[in-house]
């Protein structure tokens, strides 16, 4: 029996899944201590399993413990040690504007408040100045006077030769035994200082939480009789607890890996291998591209305006869930998100104390979801709160209930629109070419008019979509990743030298996968150029093959080729992979779907749409306006919308051209 939990930010989702059958079940988020939340969920989900803890061979568990603490600067006590002459380099970052129009635009504080300056120096070529005798001991010294709780080293050219740093961080982890140490070297031996640097600090500044909560998951997990939970890490793939607790940064997109491997799985299944994952929680959405069954992955991104440079799902994430909350800004335009109203209050209609109107106050105003069933986690909505919330604010903008209601879903449906499009157009991807799949408990909601926008004619709805992100726990691979900078061109690109580069990032990873495949790619870009282009590749790549590879995706995007000659390695990438469990879940075998009558809004007319409450089984058939009202998510098809069910469970909706 495997299970899955995966943490939002205003419920946990919990899968189990028993080799045919697939059980699932939602708890409110805990946001002090989200280990209550994780065992809630499990406890919820093993009793419709009708199954002991025992029972569980593995957990995988997804959270957001590193993200909410980058974000709302919950991390350690860190300090920085950097060479002398650049403990500046946080604050100085990159000389570009955060937002083009806003040059006042305040950057985020560096996340180490403490620097200290290393006397060494090592350059592109090797060993500029020797590390200075009793540094090491003198750095432990000012470590330990300055109260920090973990240390980020990060030292110039570390990634040609780490010697410096490597010396450093020995003597003040046997000094200093109960302060975290990372090092850039180990954390990610790459080039781009600023970015390597920030990495490095990140990871050190999330590890000491990272491990304490992890201990705590642990501990009550072992309390329960559960096995040791493995973390999913950003790049989609898990890790052992141990690891999950020595490396923070990897952490950060921990959640919404889950989600976009969890769609790809079912892609597959559909036979709709090209797809756009929506994930719409109740705080936030987040998108990602399926393509040829596989989501994409990308070498770095920002969180909170600070860069991370470690492989990672190429997930873009917006403001805007269920419980994203509207409101007015300065010039009277209506806004919606990124603030939320999360677990605790929650919505209005949760009467839990929320009194501002959230885009779930509004669907429930527009009759998509209905005020006499309970949403996931046993939640009772109160249609008079959300109604009167929406009035209020209506009022101030000068608009009735309705049409308040309407520009609530209108904005958030906008700001998703706009994330699609960064993952999409931006990338040199027409969206009408992929399915949308909606996932999360809000996405399936939005999904008819997200594809209406975009100009998409497949929707794919997962019959868990409500829950996708702890199923797509359960399938995960167990996965490493780790690149190096290597900057070849001409005759120093040879074969035998990628074979040796290869070689050395794959004994860092294989201890414990052994048997793992092994995924290659590789950075390349023009001399001169500022940013490269991934290709992949074999795991003993053709020099030629690969230059011919980057050119002719140079030529794709932008339209032309550089001159002869002219290509330059720069990063070698390295994935060693295990297999996940083979997941086919299966619809339910038939019976009869609770069928009603509800009206709802569609475009500027009240319509009666047909309301269909439970698990659809494969085969059965409809046409829009409908309502799916599906176990933890609910599905609104308009007007000009049929669909079919699949073998396992997912709805294929397609509009009428």
């Amino acid at each position: 029996m495997l299970l899955g939990v995966d943490v939002g930010g205003t419920f946990t989702d919990a899968v189990v899944f028993d080799g045919s059958a697939l059980y699932t079940a939602k708890s409110p988020t805990t946001p002090t201590d989200q280990s209550e939340g994780v065992i809630a969920a499990v406890e919820a989900v093993l009793e419709r399993a009708g199954a002991q803890a025992q029972d569980v061979a593995s957990f995988a568990h997804g959270m957001t413990v590193g993200t909410n603490a980058l974000l709302t600067g919950g991390g350690a006590k860190t300090a920085l040690i950097a060479t002398a002459g650049f403990t500046d380099l946080l604050a100085i970052a990159r000389q570009n504007r955060p937002r083009l129009y806003h040059p006042c635009t305040p950057r985020p504080e560096p996340l180490a408040t403490i620097t200290k300056g290393a006397a060494e120096r090592v350059g592109p070529a090797g060993v500029v100045e020797s590390l200075a005798d009793g540094e090491p001991e003198r750095l432990a010294n000012a470590i330990r006077s300055s109260g920090a709780k973990s240390v980020a080293i990060c030292l110039l050219f570390a990634y040609v030769d780490p010697a410096h740093e490597l010396a450093i961080a020995e003597h003040l982890r046997a000094a200093l035994p109960n302060v975290h140490v990372s090092a850039s070297h180990e954390v990610l031996p790459q080039f781009r200082e600023y970015e390597r640097c920030s990495t490095t600090v990140v990871d050190a500044y999330l590890a000491p939480l990272l491990a304490a909560y992890l201990d705590r998951l642990a501990s009550r997990a072992g309390e329960l009789g559960l096995p040791e939970p493995e973390l999913m890490r950003s790049s989609g793939g898990l890790a052992s607890l141990e690891e999950g607790r020595r490396s923070g940064a990897w952490s950060v997109l921990s959640g919404p890996a889950g989600g976009a491997v969890g769609a790809g799985l079912l892609a597959r299944l559909s036979k709709e291998n090209n797809a756009i994952g929506l994930d719409m929680g109740g705080t936030s959405c987040d998108v990602c591209v399926i393509e040829s069954g596989q989501v994409r992955r990308s070498g770095s991104r920002e969180i909170g305006g600070r860069p991370i440079q470690l492989p990672m799902v190429d997930v873009h994430t917006v403001g805007a869930g269920g419980g994203s909350i509207g409101w007015l800004d300065h010039g009277g335009a209506l806004r919606v998100g990124p603030r939320s109203a999360g677990a605790d209050p929650g919505p209005a209609s949760y009467a839990r104390g929320g009194t501002e109107p959230t885009v779930t106050d509004a669907n429930l105003a527009l009759g998509y979801l209905d005020a006499r069933s309970s949403v996931a986690g046993g939640v009772q909505l109160d249609a008079e709160a959300a109604h009167e919330a929406l009035r209020a604010l209506g009022k101030s903008a000068g608009l009735g209930e309705t049409e308040m209601a309407e520009g609530i879903v209108r904005v958030a449906n906008q700001e998703m629109a706009r994330a699609v499009r960064v993952v999409t157009v931006e990338r040199g991807i027409d969206p009408r070419e992929f399915a949308l799949m909606p996932f999360g408990g809000a996405g399936p909601m939005h999904a008819a008019a997200l594809a209406d926008e975009l100009g998409i004619e497949r929707i794919l709805c997962p019959r868990a979509s409500g829950v996708l992100s702890a199923l797509g726990l359960v399938a995960s691979e167990r996965r490493r990743d780790t690149a190096r900078t290597v900057m070849l061109s001409g005759e120093e690109l040879t074969r035998e030298r990628l074979a040796a580069e290869i070689e050395a990032l794959r004994k860092r990873l294989v201890d414990g996968l052994e048997d793992a495949r092994a995924e290659a790619e590789f950075d390349l870009r023009y001399r001169g150029q500022a940013f490269e282009l991934t290709i992949p590749g074999k795991v003993d790549p053709d020099p030629a093959e690969l230059v011919e590879d980057f050119e002719t995706e140079h030529e794709r995007r932008y339209g032309h080729r550089g001159e002869p000659g002219d290509v330059e390695l720069v990063n070698v990438r390295l994935a060693l992979a295990v297999a996940g469990p083979k997941l086919k879940p299966a619809a339910a075998s038939g019976g009869a779907l609770e069928r009603s009558q509800r009206r709802a809004r569609f475009g500027a007319e009240w319509l009666g749409a047909e309301v269909l409450r439970g698990e659809p089984w494969s085969g059965l058939e409809f046409e829009g306006p409908c309502v799916f009202e599906l176990p933890e998510a609910t599905l609104v098809l308009p007007p000009g919308w049929t669909c079919v069910v699949d073998e396992q469970g997912t709805i294929l909706a397609r509009r009428d051209r």
